[in-house]
């Protein structure tokens, strides 16, 4: 079914906000087409060139841009070559600050694509290109969303705050996360890019641990006198397996979100055929759901693992954590946000939008981890598989880029007047 750009949307402001949208329908075209041709793969992750292009855009549609260029240390530190987070604010009134967020690094093209991945072709009513959906949309989504509520004219109370930042593939430590650590933002709300029928309420967290097994070389005709690394991995392995095992019966209460999962997802290590290897290098991946602390399960599985080592004689084992990302909870506050959203995009697509949790993790959780209610509702279609997000080909449908706009709008005229 084909989104009703106005249906039971009532009152004056809502048809005048819903008119600006439709009028600037081409324009929003055109500036999702400039995002997309300017590359923001990550990795590299050579991203400050991309930042200067939006900063243009959003500058040549009346707005002023902060622009907080991350120090190159902290940039080489989570394996990236530049980056440049960029602030828009506009305050109508004492009210609440609702932040939105959305990032500008992209995954790589890679193989398989029928068209050029920064060329922003449109056929058949579709964008294609690399970032289109995820989520350089939302760069054009939040900033047509702003200036319809600025040419309302309306008196409204409270602050919008467009954060453009440039690290999602990589984790959020020096987009979300810096900005609010260095007291540059202190919203009251956020909303996060996502898909325009639904609203994420919650997704998981995810612990990334290196598990390194050493041993002792010896030749293989006599294999008695090293100690093999790979038999004691081994033994770690069928452990970790058995503990996965047990994490059907511990399920999730929030819809679209099942139980924790574990996954060994690399294995390295050995000297040659006939040697006893000396070494094993293991990456572990340990998706957590919303009712899980992170730390706790960094801290029971990484002493699991050790535990587990000890039992073989002569083996050495350190585990190292290489990321923690805490799953985003639902908030106190987020309902009123996750409402407004919903009760929009349910009337706008004609159809039934739910609010539901995914098993992946995002850059929102910073939002939420700063006690902030946070909500993931942007441009997209119905699924990632569907708009071929991180493979080729990747696609946005232009009627869903407004439909976007049109929900974030009305949701943010009902939060600055009070009636979400």
């Amino acid at each position: 079914m084909e989104p009703n750009p106005i249906a039971k949307s009532p009152g004056l402001g809502s048809e005048r906000l819903l008119d600006y949208i439709r009028s600037h329908r081409d324009d929003q075209v055109r500036m999702l087409a400039e995002l997309v041709k300017v590359p923001s793969d990550n990795p590299p992750g050579d991203c400050a060139a991309h930042a200067d292009r939006a900063a243009q855009l959003y500058e040549g549609l009346g707005f002023m841009v902060e622009r907080h260029k991350v120090p190159d240390a902290l940039v080489a530190s989570v394996g990236m070559i530049s980056a440049t987070n960029l602030i828009v604010r506009h305050t109508f009134g004492p009210g609440p600050t609702i932040a939105l967020n959305a990032h500008g690094d992209v995954v790589a093209p890679g193989e398989g694509w029928t068209v050029d991945p920064y060329g922003a072709e449109i056929k058949d009513g579709w964008m294609y290109g690399r970032g289109v959906a995820t989520s350089k949309s939302d760069f054009v989504t939040y900033a047509y969303a702003l200036l319809a509520l600025r040419a309302l004219g309306e008196k409204l109370s409270g602050t919008i705050e467009i954060h453009l930042t440039y690290d999602e593939e990589v984790g959020g430590d020096i987009g979300p996360l810096y900005l609010l650590q260095q007291g540059l933002t202190k919203p009251d709300y956020a909303i996060c890019a996502g898909l325009s029928y639904g609203v994420v309420t919650a997704h998981n967290g995810c612990l990334h641990l290196d598990i390194d097994v050493r041993g002792k070389s010896a030749h293989a005709a006599r294999p008695e006198t090293g100690i093999d690394a790979l038999e004691a991995a081994t033994h770690i392995l069928s452990r970790l397996y058995s503990l996965r095992s047990g994490f059907s019966e511990q399920r999730s209460s929030v819809e679209g979100i099942t139980t924790p999962s574990l996954v060994v997802g690399l294995i390295s290590g050995g000297i040659n055929t006939n040697v006893v290897p000396d070494k094993i290098v293991m990456r572990v991946d340990r998706r957590m759901i919303p009712e899980e602390n992170g730390p706790e399960v960094a801290r029971d599985l990484i002493a699991f693992i050790e535990a587990t080592a000890r039992e073989m004689p002569g083996v050495e084992c350190h585990v190292r954590q290489l990321m923690l990302a805490n799953p985003l909870k639902p908030l106190d506050g987020q309902e009123r946000l996750a409402g407004a959203l919903q009760r929009h995009a349910s009337d706008l697509a004609g159809e039934p939008v739910p609010t539901h949790g995914v098993p992946l993790y995002t850059d929102a959780r910073h939002y939420s981890n700063a006690g902030i209610p946070t909500v993931l509702y942007g441009a997209g279609p119905r699924t990632m598989l569907e708009a071929n997000a991180h493979r080729a080909d990747e696609k946005l449908k232009i009627d869903d880029l407004v439909l976007a706009t049109n929900v974030v709008t009305l949701a943010l005229y009902d939060m600055l007047t009070g009636n979400a």
